[in-house]
């Protein structure tokens, strides 16, 4: 195992005790671990991601349940057009993307460079969430939920299109919609979040078993190390306030996001 695998599974471990101490966020970080430390195709890539997140967002998932947090039918109702959104995505729509998009110039935007582009701006828009986001303790547990149907199914289409072609969980886009639409208080939301997240990402990964071949050795080993991070990270907030952490990490992913962009325009 050379050094970039040992720095890959560090990363790894770093994904899953950022999961487990903020509840969030740390699968921002699976693409760019998987394309600038292992030098995975992006396309690959995010169909990885998909996996790991899915896993990692189970495992919390199951943690949540256990704490009677999750509200199933909110989850049902998201879930549903979100995993048919990304399915569809990884299935037919990803595939379908050409090799070349399009030239501006002397530059040429090809399929690899347009997915991570367009991972960095979503990156951006998790940061600005994380850094912004005023986290109201809304955990009135009585609180009535309230659906707006047409919105949260719209919502849900949106997220799964998203996380279908960056794979990334949008835990940021998901969260904020069950607070507004579906008005369940914020402890309810970040986990029924999470199971939301995990049904979307296992069956939006099944759509890339269909159409690529997975190395399983190496993706199941580097999940089992982001595992071990999340139960690292779950005991670390004993000690550690995960909240204070999430400002701090949004910082991070904003500097990773210009990176990225950096590097795939300029370089």
């Amino acid at each position: 195992m050379d050094l970039t695998q040992i720095l890959g599974y560090l990363g790894a471990l770093i994904i899953g005790v950022v999961l487990g101490l903020i509840g969030g966020g740390g699968s921002i970080l699976t693409v760019p671990i998987f394309v600038y430390l292992l030098s995975i195709n992006p396309v690959v890539a995010t169909a990885y991601s998909l996996f790991v997140v899915g896993v990692s967002s189970l495992l919390g998932a199951f943690q949540n349940i256990r704490k009677g947090l999750v509200d199933f039918k909110t989850a049902i109702v998201f879930a549903v057009p979100a995993f048919i959104a990304v399915y569809l995505t990884r299935r037919f729509l990803v595939p379908a993307i050409p090799e070349y998009l399009f030239e501006v110039g002397s530059f040429t935007v090809t399929r690899d460079i347009g997915i991570m582009i367009f991972f960095a701006m979503i990156m951006l828009l998790a940061s600005y969430s994380m850094i912004n986001g005023k986290g109201k303790n809304c955990d009135e547990d009585h609180t009535d939920v309230k659906y707006n149907y047409p919105l949260i199914i719209l919502e849900g289409m949106v997220v799964g299109l998203i996380t279908g072609i960056v794979g990334a969980g949008g835990g940021f886009l998901i969260i904020p919609a069950l607070v507004l639409l579906a008005k369940l208080p914020m402890k309810k939301a970040v986990a029924t979040s999470l199971l939301i997240i995990a049904i979307k990402s296992l069956i939006g990964f099944i759509g890339d078993v269909e159409t690529m071949e997975i190395n399983w050795p190496f993706l199941l080993s580097f999940t089992s190390f982001s595992l071990i991070g999340i139960i690292l990270g779950v005991w670390l907030t004993k000690f550690i306030d995960g909240s204070s952490l999430k400002r701090a990490f949004g910082w991070f992913v904003l500097v990773m996001g210009i990176y990225i962009l950096i590097k795939e325009i300029l370089f």
